[in-house]
C-alpha cells in the first residue's frame, strides 16, 4: 500500500488553476521531495492532505484512507510541519509539546522530543523569545509526537542558517531510519538533493516529472558532461563520437577541451574511441547535472 496516493487531482479557484490533474504515489519508507517554485501549488497539495482544501477533482489517500471522506483517520498517521506555522508567545516550549501530546492522547515524554530536535535547554523558556530556527524545531517536535508513520514537511529549511538546515536534514534522515515516510516540500534544491530518494517536480500546477535524481539525469539526455583535454580532434572524429550509442553531442571547446554530453554507460566508449583514433587524453573530468540543472530543464528555465 502506498503511503500517499494522489489520483488525478485538480484544484481551481475561479479561473485560476492551482493544480491540474496531478497524479503520483509515495511508497512507504521513502523520502519524497516535492519541488516547485513559489506558487507552483505545493502548499495547496499539502492542504488537500490535511483536508484544509478540497480538490475540484480527484482523490488523495494516506495509507488507504481518503483525505476528504476519512480525514480524521488519515491525519492520525501524519505529523506535519506547515510552512505558515506560528507559536504561542506566552507558552514555553515544553507546554507546546505537552499540548500536542494531549491532543493526540499519546504518552511521549516532552523533554525527549525537545532533545531530539536540539532545543531541550530552552524547554522552559517562552516560545515568543525563540529564534526562527528554534521555533521551527519546536513545531517539528510537536509533529514528531506519537512517532507518526508519515511526516509532511512544508519548506522545513526556509529561514534556517546552514547549521540549522544541516540539523534538519539529520532529523529527517533519523526519522526515516526509524521507519517514517517523509514527504518533503521545498524550493531549496540542494536540501532536497541531499536527503530524497525520489522527487516530483511541480510547475504551474502540473507535475512535470517524478523519478529518482539519477533517473531525471538520464531523461534529460544523459545528464553527464565529459570534459576531456586532448591534443587535437578533427571534425570527422567529433562526428564519430556523436555517433556512439548514448552520446547526445560532442564539440571542441576552448584550449583543446573536448566536451561530450552522454549517458553514464557511454563514458568509457568515448575514451576508447579517442584512444583508437590515436588521440592523447591529457586530462579527464566528469560533471553530472545537478538537481538545479534538472529543475531548470523541467520548468522551462534552460540548462
Amino acid at each position: 500500500m502506498a503511503a500517499i496516493q494522489v489520483t488525478n487531482v485538480s484544484k481551481r479557484y475561479g479561473t485560476l488553476t492551482a493544480l491540474d490533474r496531478v497524479e503520483f504515489a509515495v511508497e512507504e519508507g521513502e523520502i519524497f521531495g516535492f519541488l516547485g517554485p513559489n506558487g507552483a501549488g505545493k502548499s495547496t497539495m499539502i492542504n488537500i492532505f490535511l483536508d484544509f482544501v478540497r480538490p475540484s477533482e480527484g482523490t488523495v489517500s494516506i495509507f488507504g484512507h481518503d483525505c476528504q471522506r476519512e480525514g480524521e483517520l488519515a491525519r492520525e498517521q501524519m505529523g506535519v510541519l506547515p510552512e505558515g506555522y506560528s507559536v504561542y508567545e506566552r507558552l514555553t516550549g515544553r507546554q507546546h509539546v505537552e499540548f500536542a501530546i494531549d491532543s493526540k492522547d499519546a504518552d511521549d515524554e516532552p523533554m525527549e522530543l525537545l532533545q531530539r530536535v536540539g532545543i531541550s535547554d530552552a524547554a522552559d523558556r517562552r516560545a515568543g523569545g525563540y529564534s526562527k530556527g528554534m521555533a521551527q524545531r519546536l513545531v517539528l517536535a510537536m509533529a514528531l509526537v506519537d512517532d507518526p508513520d508519515l511526516l509532511v514537511l512544508d519548506e522545513p529549511t526556509t529561514g534556517l542558517d546552514p547549521n540549522g538546515a544541516r540539523e534538519m536534514r539529520r532529523i529527517i534522515t533519523e526519522e526515516n531510519e526509524r521507519g517514517a515516510t517523509v514527504f518533503f516540500s521545498s524550493h531549496i534544491l540542494e536540501q532536497v538533493e541531499a536527503v530524497c530518494d525520489r522527487v516530483g517536480i511541480l510547475h504551474r500546477g502540473e507535475l512535470a516529472a517524478v523519478d529518482t535524481i539519477e533517473g531525471l539525469r538520464e531523461s534529460i539526455g544523459g545528464g553527464t558532461k565529459l570534459q576531456i583535454t586532448v591534443d587535437g580532434v578533427d571534425d570527422g572524429l567529433l562526428d564519430q563520437i556523436e555517433g556512439l550509442d548514448g552520446v547526445e553531442n560532442a564539440w571542441l571547446g576552448e584550449s583543446d577541451v573536448l566536451e561530450v554530453t552522454c549517458s553514464n554507460d557511454a563514458k568509457l566508449d568515448v575514451v576508447v574511441a579517442l584512444n583508437d583514433a590515436g588521440v592523447d587524453v591529457l586530462n579527464f573530468r566528469t560533471d553530472e547535472a545537478s538537481l538545479e540543472d534538472m529543475f531548470a530543464e523541467y520548468t522551462g528555465g534552460g540548462r
